[in-house]
């Protein structure tokens, strides 16, 4: 599983990919390792507005993962 975080997501973690052997089953599960290796990433992560893209489709709520599947993490928007 390939996992990409875009915008201040990345600045906070300290780094933009990352691959995950094996994958967690579910994206909650996936942001719950990701919160239990930094807690401050975890916290942003829970932030209003963070969006997730499973295979570059956005979902909502709870998704499935499996082995070689990629998914974003996306920072709140802002424009103008």
């Amino acid at each position: 599983m390939r996992v990409l975080l875009f915008g201040r997501l990345a600045d906070i973690a300290g780094w933009r990919e990352r691959t995950l052997d094996p994958p967690p089953a579910t994206l909650a599960a996936l942001r719950a390792r990701l919160a239990d290796a930094d807690a401050a990433l975890g916290e942003a992560l829970s932030g209003k507005g963070v969006q997730v893209a499973v295979d570059k489709e956005i979902v909502r709520g709870e998704a499935q993962l499996r082995r070689g599947c990629e998914v974003a993490f996306l920072p709140p928007m802002s424009g103008g």
